[in-house]
């Protein structure tokens, strides 16, 4: 008799599918992470907005920590930079696989903090735009939350499979990505988007984005007996019951539609679009550096008695813009506009921005102020 006894054929762990799904999944949130922190990075300015808009109301909804929350509302740019910059270290080190585990662990933390913010302006409907990918890629709050939950299966996946993931020597591939995503930063801050991904870009018509690229379409939900009807008009039958409108051609709706700007006697935004104007945008009267005004100044004088008319765009009060002008010698007309659109219109503070029949020509960071020749030749 054979006392030998037969060998179990050795099971192997895990199999090639969820090797290659995992694979995937590092992918997938690699890219991701890079495409959304570079957008970002781009314009850290618009980030820091969204982060002080986020302070500010959890220091009204958590009155026992306000100090605290006002507290982080100076230091949003830098963090602003360091949150972006991570976003795109952290996937370029998911996706060259340095130090994996390590960088699965970052990264859910990270996207924790991005999910608990989401569902917070989607519950609570604060902050209705997050600034997930900045100004490329506008999410509702809730459609936020959706893509943030998602990330959050394919990270747990990922830590839940780490082990089939082998650490690459790339750390130098990840220290070049640091150096080059906070030099982004920093040169999006001092100089100006380098891809201006707002209406109020150059190239872009004001005026026209105010205006439906094409007539609004809607569909009109009714309800008779129970049952829900759609129609393209709204039915002449009375005994239909109204239930909701719905724009059909979401897309087609203005890309502007907060543009304005008066005087204490009357709306002004319309003359806005007549002829070439250089608007000096000033949104606050103190906290800048003062010696950009002397660039400003030179420009203003050199477009006198030319087709180019210097104006101011201010959201100050008008005794802090009148002390403005007199203690800079800015002997232009100011006009009133709302802060969120200058904000919108402007990273800078102050800044520049041209006009010609309400056609963006030009824009300009204080510390690439333009000499008057050039803008004059922009308008020709």
């Amino acid at each position: 008799m054979n006392t030998n006894q037969v060998k179990p054929p050795k099971v192997k762990t895990g199999t090639p599918g969820m090797k290659i799904a995992a694979q995937i999944a590092r992918i997938l949130v690699g890219v991701v992470f890079v495409f959304s922190g570079l957008i970002k990075l781009n314009d850290p300015v618009g980030t820091q907005i969204k982060l002080e808009e986020y302070f500010e109301v959890f220091a009204q909804d958590l009155p026992l920590l306000h100090d605290f929350f006002m507290a982080l509302v100076p230091l949003t740019l830098g963090l602003s930079v360091f949150l972006c910059a991570a976003e795109v270290v952290l996937g370029v080190a998911l996706l060259v696989s340095y130090r994996p585990r390590l960088t699965s662990w970052i990264i859910l933390l990270l996207v924790s903090f991005f999910t608990f913010l989401t569902f917070y302006s989607a519950y609570f409907n604060k902050v209705t735009d997050c600034g997930c990918f900045g100004d490329a890629i506008k999410l509702t709050p809730w459609t936020s939350f959706g893509k943030d939950i998602v990330l959050m299966v394919l990270i747990l996946f990922i830590i839940g499979h780490r082990n089939r993931f082998r650490a690459a020597n790339t750390g130098w591939i990840v220290f070049l990505t640091t150096v080059l995503s906070v030099a982004l930063g920093i040169y999006a801050i001092m100089y100006l988007p380098p891809l201006d991904l707002l209406p109020y870009a150059v190239g872009k018509s004001v005026p026209d984005q105010m205006k439906p690229s094409e007539p609004l379409r809607y569909k009109y939900i009714v309800e008779r007996g129970g049952k829900t009807f759609e129609f393209e008009q709204y039915p002449s039958d009375t005994t239909y019951k109204f239930k909701q409108m719905v724009l059909v051609n979401e897309n087609a709706k203005p890309k502007i539609t907060d543009y304005r700007v008066w005087t204490e006697e009357s709306d002004f935004t319309q003359q806005t679009f007549e002829g070439n104007k250089l608007f000096v945008i000033i949104k606050e009267t103190k906290d800048f550096d003062s010696g950009t005004i002397t660039a400003i100044r030179a420009l203003v004088n050199g477009l006198k008695n030319t087709n180019v008319e210097p104006q101011i765009l201010t959201s100050v009060s008008d005794d802090d813009i009148k002390r403005f002008r007199q203690e800079y010698q800015l002997d232009i007309p100011y006009y009133k506009a709302d802060a969120t659109v200058l904000k919108t219109i402007m990273r800078s503070n102050p800044g520049t921005w041209l006009l010609s029949n309400g056609l963006v020509k030009g824009k300009w960071h204080h510390n690439a102020t333009p000499e008057a020749g050039e803008v004059i030749g922009l308008v020709k």
